[in-house]
């Protein structure tokens, strides 16, 4: 079985001699942007309805994970429900790489979050970014909503009336005007996933001709590639470099300013993932064969 743990669900597959035979998705599992009762409880709805048992061996990817006690505290979630199954757990950019069919390179994954994974045929890796929103999660989802509330603020503080980014923000938050934000982004009711699903105002702004909406996606197509291209330099390699995550996947603007930024450092060999990288779980565990 694959996971893949985002900030936002939890994609399963189960495969069978290589085969996809089952393919779930549930809310995230991950004990950054979610608490361990839930993100056990997301567990134990994905393994109900893909079944656990007779698992052999379950490979997950999930943001976040930074040392042996991260990865440890994820497998003794997911221990439960596969019994005698062996479970390897990395962070999830791995994931990725595979998925676009590379085994030496960089993965950027521009999401709920941001984080950059590579590593080179002598076997070093080497990562940059990743470090949550507290402290980065530079063109991720999470700063699009973060940065859509900042200009509003913005915006309200220089006596001007809301514009259209603005007033979709505040229908979606439900609140009636902008300053009421500031109170929302700190309440517990809110959170990283919170903000990071309003990146879809930002986006649909911009497709509306946004001006402030579009120089923030091309910002953030910048700022994932700069993870890029500091795993590159550490790893001394020129490529390939993957991009996947949510908004790397699906927004135009990312990609170009992705591969424009790139192309001015000289890396031409980029990739925009087509798959959803859980299917990389088929290639690590390839890999992973002839040291037995």
């Amino acid at each position: 079985m694959g996971l893949d743990i985002g900030g936002t669900k939890t994609h399963g597959v189960r495969f069978l001699d290589g085969e996809a035979v089952a393919d779930e998705v549930v809310g995230s599992s991950n004990v950054q942007n979610v608490s361990r009762e839930e993100a056990a409880r997301n567990l134990a709805e994905l393994f109900a309805r893909i079944g656990g048992g007779s698992i052999a061996h379950v490979y997950a990817g999930a943001g976040g994970i930074d040392t042996d006690d991260d990865a440890a505290a994820l497998a003794s979630l997911i221990s439960p429900h596969v019994p005698g199954a062996r479970i390897t757990v990395v962070h999830d950019s791995r994931l990725l790489l595979a998925a676009g069919s590379a085994s030496t390179g960089v993965a950027v994954i521009g999401g709920t979050g941001s984080a950059a994974w590579g590593r080179n045929e002598a076997g070093k890796e080497a990562r940059a970014g990743g470090w949550g929103y507290l402290l980065g999660d530079e063109g991720s989802g999470y700063w699009l909503g973060r940065e859509a509330v900042r200009y509003s603020l913005r915006r309200m503080n220089q006596g001007f009336e809301p514009d259209e980014l603005t007033i979709a923000l505040l229908e979606s938050c439900t609140v009636d005007h902008p300053n009421k934000l500031i109170a929302l982004f700190h309440s517990a009711e809110t959170g990283r996933r919170y903000w990071a699903q309003r990146a879809r105002l930002v986006v649909e702004a911009a497709e509306s001709g946004h001006a402030t909406s579009l120089a923030f996606l091309v910002q953030a197509g910048s700022d994932l590639a700069d993870l890029a291209v500091e795993t590159l330099r550490q790893l001394d390699v020129d490529g390939p470099v993957i991009l996947g995550g949510g908004l790397g996947m699906n927004v135009s603007w990312i990609q170009d300013s992705f591969r424009k930024h790139l192309a001015s450092e000289g890396i031409n060999d980029v990739r925009v993932l087509d798959r959803e990288p859980v299917f990389g779980v088929l290639q690590l565990l390839a890999e992973q064969r002839p040291e037995g």
